[in-house]
């Protein structure tokens, strides 16, 4: 219920601002139901799911919101300066509005140049009055429009706030889930001397590819569903949009094999599919990565998280977390500020995305799909 105010007072919007606002009104039901998640979620039986499906319902929702609210922030803008360039129209208006008085037909005057003269004035009156009225009802309608537009984001201003709040609390509950998880297989013990070696010898992520099979002991053998027979319907790991594509250079002159995926702060990046940690950790240049192994000779790079999930060897089930991306959570300020939408401040953190086939990189966009929707 706490976001049935804000569903009542877009309901009340003007037409064209309803239709502005219409993203803004699907995201408090996302919200809404994403608290009815967060609220399930400590009864569930397998609370990692059930927190990583809610913290997804939060990051849709905060997302559909700041896309109507910045749609409504940026109209509400237009018309605010439009109103203020025509201030000395406005006025003039106003001004022929008052001579006309309360009614708006044609009225009887006495003309100097006699009953012709009269008649002319009538029907130049006559014309000029539906052309004022027209005016005053654009005006109008423009200044309703803004006001219920300012209304909008006022009002939206602790719910964005509180669905900020909640998103928090599932992400800090969901860290806590997964240390606590204790029901995962293992595929292997990783030998942590023989992870630091290969680091320390590592120049490259192919040397470091090439060598986890020495970071292993204890290795078993764990059926898990084949990759290859869903290459190309795979869902992207983050919410994102494709910011660079394989094999196209950088601003410094670098060209990477992998694809790198623009997100929101503190996006919750998931495996794709099942499969086996294979390594967790600082790498090179690369920051906190998670290689992700769904059956042996593939390997899924996720590189560029500023928080990983999971121990190496243990096999998740897919759809599971294995980190989250860096940067501020946003405030309520800057989800309604136009400026940021221009600026580009929503996607402000990068994943890298490597799939690699044996010791050959392969395109990430020939195995996954590029659907998955934008999130906070």
């Amino acid at each position: 219920m706490r976001y049935l105010v804000l569903i009542l007072c877009l309901l009340g919007l003007p037409l064209s601002a309803q239709t502005r606002a219409e993203a803004a009104r699907i995201a408090m039901a996302q919200l809404e139901e994403a608290t009815l998640k967060l609220d399930a979620a400590n009864s569930a039986r397998d609370r990692v799911r059930a927190l990583t499906e809610t913290v997804q319902a939060f990051e849709a929702g905060l997302a559909a919101m700041r896309d109507g609210l910045r749609a409504a922030s940026i109209r509400e803008t237009e018309l605010r300066h439009d109103l203020d360039a025509r201030d000395a129209e406005v006025t003039r208006l106003l001004a022929g509005l008052s001579a006309l008085g309360s009614s708006a037909g044609p009225q009887s005057f006495v003309h100097p140049d006699g009953p012709i003269g009269a008649a002319r004035a009538g029907l130049l009156m006559a014309a000029v009055t539906p052309a004022l009225s027209d005016a005053a009802s654009g005006l109008r309608a423009d200044v309703e429009e803004a006001t219920a537009l300012r209304q909008l984001q006022q009002d939206a201003a602790n719910t964005l706030q509180t669905g900020l709040t909640d998103i928090q609390t599932a992400r800090t509950a969901l860290s806590q889930a997964i240390a606590d998880r204790t029901d995962l297989p293992r595929k292997f013990t990783e030998d942590a001397v023989q992870t630091a070696v290969l680091i320390a010898a590592t120049e490259t992520l192919d040397g470091f590819a090439a060598g986890l099979s020495q970071i292993s002991e204890d290795e078993t053998d764990v059926e898990l569903p084949a990759a290859r027979d869903r290459k190309g319907s795979l869902p992207l790991p983050v919410a994102g949009e494709v910011l660079r594509r394989a094999g196209e250079t950088d601003a410094a002159g670098i060209t990477r094999p992998g694809i790198l995926i623009a997100t929101r702060p503190r996006a919750l990046v998931t495996t794709p599919t099942a499969a086996t940690i294979r390594y967790r950790g600082p790498l090179l240049d690369y920051g906190l990565v998670s290689i992700l192994e769904p059956e042996p000779d593939i390997l899924f790079v996720l590189a560029g998280l500023d928080t990983v999930f999971g121990e190496t060897g243990q096999v998740l089930p897919e759809g599971s977390p294995v980190g989250l991306m860096g940067g501020l959570a946003g405030e309520s300020g800057d989800i309604q500020s136009p400026s940021g939408e221009r600026a580009g401040e929503a996607l402000s953190e990068t994943l890298y995305i490597e799939v690699r086939l044996g010791d050959t990189p392969e395109d990430p966009l020939g195995w996954f799909t590029q659907d998955k929707g934008m999130t906070e």
